[in-house]
């Protein structure tokens, strides 16, 4: 028996990859939204927490989680409209909205003093934005070993890994990143993570409205995206489920990061395009489902066919690639298009070359597979846990692709 071209039976691989996470402690509950062919396919089992407000509350495809990196594919759509309304354009400087990054200059070394530049080349382009190639980015380092990584690590207050900056007001941000050297020439390499801020501030600057009102009228309303927001309010918080911390080795006991009552139960000064958004499997797949079919969902477009092509295409060259990513060899077998991945080699019993989508801090992780008519997301909330090199990533995109049934 199939359901959309999956057989039921060895459907019955995921759930006990699920079940396993929730039995072993690993997380409290977790959420799978699978759908191919027009059929969708829920597992929810646990619950909201381990213990306290949430713990007896079951998982379920509206349970609200924190999005982390998993906002970023959703921002470039945003900027996307913004393109298609001729608001804004791909290879125009964005130095008219975000002048705190014109005329900027660049280290003369990556790891060297930060009064060591030179000028930089060119402006800063919406296409550098949405490639990540502005030129500056997460600079993975010890901190004291790298002047500009302990530079960058300051730009927001002390918060949630996922979001950093949710208590420094945007413009204070954009000056302070302004303020420093850009790490490379902007176009040379792609680096992660503040490109997706970026653009959420130049989003809100160019519409003249909050960045979460921008993605409200432009993304979410449209598509019925009814949870997805940077806080949660009223009665919903009783769906927001609890984060939790990497490694409790220590005490043996689930260590809090952020609960119903923390960061995202109230409004954040800085609505963070790079993983400060917060949602549900089932707004998640709302938005997942439109770009597969093009950019429309129940007769409601909010992007057209070619805009879609672009976002899921591999824009990183050959170059950049070979210097660029968080490893040697990162991006062996994917592109980078706007905002998110792109599959360009096949090498597991997982996405097919032209799959797209990203991960989130907190194990939610996401891809369309055009090849096979096939969305595929995981929500959980437990920090790292989004690492794609997780064993357990390659388990359970296994399972997905083994039940293929057609």
């Amino acid at each position: 028996m199939t359901t959309g071209g999956f057989a039921s039976k060895r459907l019955a691989r995921v759930r006990e990859l699920l079940e396993r996470h929730v039995h072993s402690g690993f997380v409290p509950g977790v959420v799978a939204a699978l759908a191919r062919n027009g059929e969708v396919h829920i597992e929810a089992m646990g619950n909201l927490a381990f213990e306290g407000a949430g713990s007896t509350t079951p998982m379920a495809g509206d349970t609200i989680c924190r999005l982390g990196s998993m906002t970023k594919p959703i921002v470039a759509a945003c900027a996307m409209t913004l393109v298609e309304d001729c608001t804004l354009r791909l290879d125009d400087p964005v130095d008219d909205l975000l002048p705190e990054l014109a005329d900027m200059t660049v280290l003369a070394d990556p790891n060297g003093p930060l009064d060591d530049t030179v000028a930089a080349k060119r402006a800063i382009t919406l296409r550098d934005l949405l490639t990540y190639t502005l030129g500056t980015g997460m600079v993975p380092a010890y901190p004291g070993t790298v002047p500009i990584a302990d530079a960058l690590d300051t730009l927001g207050e002390a918060g949630p890994a996922a979001n950093r900056s949710r208590s420094t007001p945007p413009d204070e941000w954009m000056r302070r990143l302004g303020s420093l050297p850009l790490v490379h020439q902007p176009g040379e390499r792609w680096m992660y993570d503040t490109a997706g801020e970026v653009t959420g501030v130049l989003i809100a600057r160019a519409t003249g409205m909050s960045f979460g009102d921008a993605l409200r009228e432009r993304i979410c309303d449209p598509l019925g995206m009814k949870d997805t927001a940077f806080s949660v309010g009223g009665e919903s918080i009783g769906r927001l489920a609890t984060a939790y911390e990497p490694d409790n080795a220590a005490t043996g006991e689930p260590v809090v990061e952020d609960g119903p009552d923390g960061h995202w139960s109230r409004p954040a000064a800085f609505e963070g395009g790079g993983g400060g958004l917060v949602s549900t499997a089932d707004d998640y797949l709302a938005f997942a489902t439109a770009l597969l079919a093009g950019g429309s969902h129940h007769g409601e477009r909010v992007l057209s066919r070619p805009s879609v092509t672009l976002m899921t295409s591999d824009h990183l060259t050959p170059t950049q690639k070979a210097v660029s990513g968080f490893g040697p060899g990162y991006f062996d077998n994917m592109g980078w298009g706007f905002g998110m991945s792109v599959r360009t080699r096949r090498t597991h019993l997982g996405p097919s070359v032209g799959s797209y989508g990203w991960p989130g801090f907190y194990g939610t992780a996401w891809y369309n597979d055009p090849a096979e008519h096939m969305t595929a997301i995981f929500v959980m909330q437990r920090a790292h846990a989004g690492d794609q090199t997780l064993p357990m990533w390659h388990d359970l995109w296994t399972a997905v692709y083994q039940a293929i049934d057609d």
